[in-house]
Order: structure tokens, then C-alpha cells, then sequence
């Protein structure tokens, strides 16, 4: 597995409205592209674990958004939104109009944007999700969301530390990551004063509800193929979530790890890969 300083080594930056954006590609460029898109509070290192796996058949083009990982952690309002517009804005600077997603969490919100914005031109050939909050009926935010979400959230983030971090991993994952893993993940979350933003970051929570008509919606209404791969161990997106997913989404290509949390591609790398391919290859002939 790569550490996260050979990660970093192996991406570069593009500049967006100001701000500096890590991004890396990967592969063979004439292979369909493959756009990763990481959850809260993580970063584009999520995917290390399969990255090979997925290498020989794509093209792969993922970035930390603002606000996470490498990227520029600016002091502001954040939404949804703006991190759709990033995407765009790296997939225009890159040349590239036909594109695959897989997503995870947040990252499911900017996916379902996308999907929104572009499911009738042709430019989203097939999506993967994961253990996001699709439905935000069904979203169950542990307790630290919950207070980050609160009029005191600014307060929450002075008495973040690393065993709490620590702490709501192993509450939402129900396989241990690695001390390398959950370090990593927590310097990234330091880096550029990221512990200090997350109370305006978690504003997406809201969000989700304020546009549940247009993100919902999309799901249901779009002709572009679509898997869920879900933990269904994941206490705030799993098995009550998919079956959520099973009533509104028609038809709906589910994948349940029965064995899994919240983070998949980490726990279960090899079994999220493969439910990966054998999706996407279908759409990608």
C-alpha cells in the first residue's frame, strides 16, 4: 500500500477561484476514466487500497475537494455545490467529457449533483455509491456530526483531538483500520487547519435536506447506470439505508458486505473492488 507521502508525491495541483486543489491521475489515458470522489472527513488516500486493482482497467482521476487532504482549507461557507463545480473544473482543465464515478459518503452528495447536472448529456456513463447519506431520512449522524452540525460547533472543533478521532472510527468501522490508516487520516484532517473548519464543512448535512428533491430525484429519474455497494454494519449508512434504497430506487442494483462498516474500500478492499469492476466493466464495453 502506498503511504500517504507517496501519494502526495505522485500528485499535483490545479488552482480553482484561488484556491490550490490536489489532484492525481493514473493509468493508461485512452482507458475509460474513472472519476473517485472521497467522503467526510477523509481525503483521496481512501481509495489506495484498490487503486491497483482498478488501475488496469481505467483511467483514474480523483482529487482532494476543498476544505480536505492537500487541498487549500479556506475559512468559509462550504456547500455541495462548489465541490461539484470542482470536479468540473479539473475534468474541463483535463480534456476529459466521458467519465465513470465511484463515490463514497460525502462524496455520494457531489456525485448525485453531478448526476444532476449531467445525466442527460451522456457525460456520466455509470455511477458507484457507497455508505452515503442518500436519503437524509435514513442519514444517522454519530454524535460528534451532530454537534459540529449545532450553533456550538465552532467550540467542538477546539476539543477535537486524536483519540476522539480515533474513537468514531472504531464506532463506525466494524473492521479496525491501521494505526497507518487512522494517522494518516488525522494528519490529513490537521493539515492547512482542516480540524477548524469542520464545523462549516458538515453544513452538507442541511444541505441534503434543503435539496433532497433535486439529489433524490436524479437517482430515481436518471437512465445512467447505478450501483450501491454498501457496509451494511455501518451504523450511520448501512442496512437501513439500502433498504431505504431498495424502496425508492427502481430497479436497484444493490451489493451488501454483510462483514462491513462504514468506510468499504478500506475495510473490505478486495470485495469492493471486485463489486466494483464487475459493474463497471459491464458499462464501459
Amino acid at each position: 500500500m502506498e503511504s500517504l507521502h507517496e501519494w502526495h508525491g505522485k500528485g499535483q495541483t490545479f488552482s480553482f477561484k484561488g484556491h490550490e486543489i490536489f489532484y492525481r491521475t493514473d493509468g493508461d489515458a485512452t482507458l475509460p476514466t474513472l472519476v473517485l470522489i472521497h467522503g467526510f472527513p477523509t481525503c483521496s488516500w481512501d481509495w489506495v487500497k484498490i487503486w491497483d486493482q482498478l488501475l488496469p482497467h481505467f483511467h483514474l482521476v480523483t482529487l482532494d475537494m476543498l476544505g480536505f487532504g492537500f487541498s487549500d482549507k479556506p475559512k468559509q461557507n462550504y456547500s455541495i455545490f462548489t465541490q461539484a463545480d470542482i470536479f468540473d473544473a479539473l475534468l474541463q482543465h483535463l480534456n476529459i467529457s466521458q467519465y465513470h464515478i465511484l463515490a463514497h459518503d460525502y462524496g455520494d452528495t457531489v456525485a448525485q449533483e453531478l448526476l444532476a447536472r449531467h445525466h442527460a448529456t451522456g457525460n456520466i456513463q455509470s455511477v458507484v455509491l457507497s455508505n452515503g447519506g442518500l436519503f437524509p431520512e435514513t442519514h444517522h449522524p454519530v454524535l460528534v456530526q451532530k454537534l459540529l452540525l449545532s450553533p456550538l460547533g465552532f467550540l467542538i472543533t477546539n476539543l477535537f483531538s486524536y483519540q476522539k478521532f480515533k474513537r468514531n472510527f472504531d464506532h463506525i468501522c466494524a473492521k479496525r483500520l491501521s494505526n497507518e490508516e487512522l494517522t494518516g487520516y488525522w494528519n490529513m484532517l490537521q493539515y492547512k487547519g482542516g480540524v477548524d473548519i469542520m464545523h462549516k464543512i458538515i453544513a452538507y448535512m442541511t444541505e441534503r435536506k434543503q435539496q433532497r428533491e433535486r439529489w433524490v430525484g436524479v437517482l430515481q429519474q436518471t437512465q445512467v447506470p447505478l450501483r450501491l455497494i454498501d457496509g451494511t454494519l455501518d451504523p450511520i449508512s448501512g442496512a437501513h439505508m439500502v433498504a431505504r434504497y431498495n424502496e425508492l430506487i427502481q430497479p436497484a442494483d444493490v451489493v451488501e458486505l454483510n462483514d462491513t462498516g462504514h468506510y468499504p474500500q478500506v475495510e473490505s478492499p478486495e470485495a469492493f473492488a471486485q463489486a466494483t469492476l464487475d459493474f463497471l466493466l459491464l458499462h464501459s464495453e
